[in-house]
């Protein structure tokens, strides 16, 4: 296990990819993971999103799930969908099973003094007010990554959550209204 593999990779998550609904829209398969917890980080939740940011902050501490075996064509979508706003990185996580140390990526917030970073990010919370319609906008991501002309996963989650009036190209549905309130 670990980064070191040449041509699998392990994946720290902390936010949507904690769902295998998520991960399974953007791999088409739920790869093999361990709970984890990524030591000296914070998660925040982010005003206007309704996914979370990591940055490193000392003496803190971030659950999540190491994804085991994420192949170099995983690791291009998953960059694609953390998109500019993060940095993917290599950091050592802790298996929290205890057995050991592991270096895998995560992606890290890119503006570590963002005013937007506030308060504790919830999973469980997410995955009732949020989780259905970000599941529809990674799936319309996932779709679009295979055009020629895709949009960023920024692209995508801005057209998906706050709709675009004057574009008639983008299709408006219910949940263009998706509340944002944590």
């Amino acid at each position: 296990m670990g980064i070191s593999t040449p041509h699998v990779f392990d994946v720290f998550v902390y936010g949507s990819l904690l769902s295998d609904d998520v991960v399974r829209a953007l791999l088409s398969r739920v790869p093999p993971s361990s709970p984890a917890l990524l030591p000296h980080h914070q998660r925040f939740s982010i005003k206007g999103r309704v996914y979370p940011a990591i940055i490193p902050v000392q003496d803190n501490k971030v659950s999540g799930r190491v994804l085991h075996g994420i192949t170099p064509p995983e690791i291009h979508i998953l960059d694609e969908f953390e998109d500019v706003e993060y940095e993917r990185t290599a950091v050592d996580v802790l298996l929290k099973d205890g057995s050991e140390k592991v270096q895998a990526h995560a992606y890290i917030w890119m503006n570590k003094d963002d005013p937007d970073l506030h308060g504790e990010w919830d999973f469980e919370q997410w995955k009732v007010l949020h989780m259905e319609g970000f599941l529809k906008m990674t799936t319309e991501f996932r779709e679009e990554l295979e055009l020629p002309d895709s949009k960023s996963r920024v692209a995508t989650y801005e057209s998906f959550y706050k709709g675009t009036e004057n574009d008639p190209s983008v299709s408006h549905n219910s949940h263009d209204t998706c509340s944002f309130s944590h």
